[in-house]
């Protein structure tokens, strides 16, 4: 299956926006926003800023772990499917799916239980100690949502990192040693297409398979 270099960049740009707005997200609220509230004297209006704050990023978040997941998604069905990829990129690509599939499956959660604790006060105004701390006076419910709602936010965390370095070092391979199979695999042409990139795969495939004899014959 071929695809155009347009459809192509456009899905790898949409996949890595996607994620570096998610993993953005994740960790500005991790590591800033939510200790931040402690200068907010009052805990309900902390809650509510909190969830105010969070309402408004998470179409951002969605969309873009939602373009990473569908930009990856399509990769897999076309150039990076397993008999495009050599041993090492099939094993990179294998844990980049696992990855993937687990930050979806946190995020999601995480919408949700973002979702559950505005809903425990009117406007959102539950008493907190900070985003994912409750206060003394938290009610237990929503003192166990926000709980979880502090390890989804450390496992995306974490998790968004593992998908950024697989991602670097598939690229760096990608970079370093061309696949011969990925070479063609686009449907642009000198005559169906002004792009370019045709030209850089197929010289970069030629030059990586002359490296190769070169060192053979070393």
């Amino acid at each position: 299956m071929t695809v155009t270099d347009s459809l192509a960049n456009g899905t790898r740009a949409a996949h890595d926006v996607g994620l570096a707005a998610w993993l953005g997200g994740a960790m500005f609220g991790k590591f800033a926003h939510n200790p931040s509230l402690v200068n907010i004297a009052s805990h309900t209006e902390r809650g509510s800023v909190s969830n105010a704050a969070w309402n408004g990023y998470n179409a951002i978040n969605s969309a873009g772990l939602g373009a990473a997941a569908i930009g990856w998604t399509a990769a897999r069905l076309t150039e990076t499917r397993p008999t495009n990829l050599s041993a090492t990129e099939r094993t990179l690509s294998s844990a980049k799916d696992g990855l993937m599939a687990a930050a979806v499956l946190t995020g999601v959660a995480s919408g949700v239980q973002g979702a559950r604790l505005a809903r425990q006060a009117p406007d959102g105004a539950v008493p907190v100690e900070t985003g994912t701390k409750p206060a003394a006076e938290t009610p237990e419910k929503a003192a166990r949502i926000q709980r979880s709602l502090g390890v989804l936010g450390s496992a995306n965390i974490v998790t968004g990192v593992a998908l950024v370095a697989v991602n670097a070092v598939l690229a760096q391979i990608n970079h370093s040693h061309p696949a011969k199979k990925r070479a063609f695999s686009r449907s642009s042409s000198p005559r169906g297409s002004n792009s370019p990139l045709w030209v850089g795969a197929a010289v970069s495939s030629a030059a990586a398979a002359l490296d190769q004899a070169r060192r053979r014959r070393a």
